[in-house]
């Protein structure tokens, strides 16, 4: 009588999933597992391009999945969630990101170079161990560093000497004010000079006047034959006159 239990059982199970419409329901399960499985592997391809730059592991991971088979696919997802990397490639670049600004934010923080120790930006001597930290620009009287060539405020540059910095000189004069100081008439330019052509050349400066030439001294002859007729007009008899035929 038992046997006949169960074989009545069993002929109503078979004849139940013999109807057209429990086999329907069972293709159309088996095709849901099936689209399941391909997306599975699919998804485990895409997620492996997110997360490593390696151009193999993407493939090896749906492999990985579709060597399960559709029944036991879900036991390669589960191993695949665990052994994937845990950040993707987006989420380790914004990490660095993170990491670059606040190693940033340290540099700018400034420290003494001698003690370690924060020290604020309008600092002159560090409170600790008293290094010098900046020094004073003598032209604007702002704060500048030590590595500072010039001052960012007001263009002082150190490296120059103070005695080196004057004013401007005075461009050399030109040849026709040359002339014009020494009295010379110059003429007037008709216009600019053109590029190429040479500039008029200043009139040549007057000689100089030439010294008169020093008289020689009269010699001794020439003084005694200068004292004859005075001697004979003072007191000597002049001679007389030769009488004319």
């Amino acid at each position: 009588m038992n046997l006949d239990f169960f074989s009545g059982i069993g002929d109503a199970i078979g004849s139940f999933f013999a109807t057209p419409i429990v086999q329907l329901g069972l293709k159309a399960i088996g095709v849901y597992i099936v689209i399941i499985w391909l997306a599975a592997a699919f998804w485990a391809f895409r997620d492996m391009q997110l997360r490593t730059a390696n151009p193999i592991l993407p493939y090896l991971a749906a492999a990985f999945v579709i060597g399960f088979t559709p029944i036991l696919f879900v036991f390669a997802v589960l191993i695949y969630k665990i052994i994937r990397p845990q950040e993707r490639l987006g989420e380790a670049y914004e990490r660095g990101l993170a990491e670059e600004a606040l190693l940033a934010e340290i540099d700018a923080i400034q420290h003494c170079a001698t003690c370690g120790r924060k020290v604020h930006e309008e600092w002159i001597l560090c409170p600790t161990c008293r290094t010098r930290l900046k020094r004073v620009c003598p032209n604007c009287n702002r704060l500048v560093g030590f590595e500072w060539s010039l001052c960012a405020w007001c263009g002082r540059d150190f490296e120059r000497p103070v005695g080196a910095i004057g004013p401007v000189r005075a461009p050399a004069p030109r040849g026709e004010d040359v002339a014009a100081l020494r009295g010379q008439d110059v003429p007037a330019l008709r216009g600019p000079a053109r590029r190429g052509q040479d500039a008029p050349s200043p009139a040549p400066a007057p000689a100089p006047a030439s010294a008169p030439t020093p008289t020689p001294a009269p010699t001794l002859a020439a003084r005694v034959r200068a004292r004859r007729p005075t001697q004979s007009a003072a007191g000597a008899p002049a001679p007389s006159p030769t009488p004319r035929p």
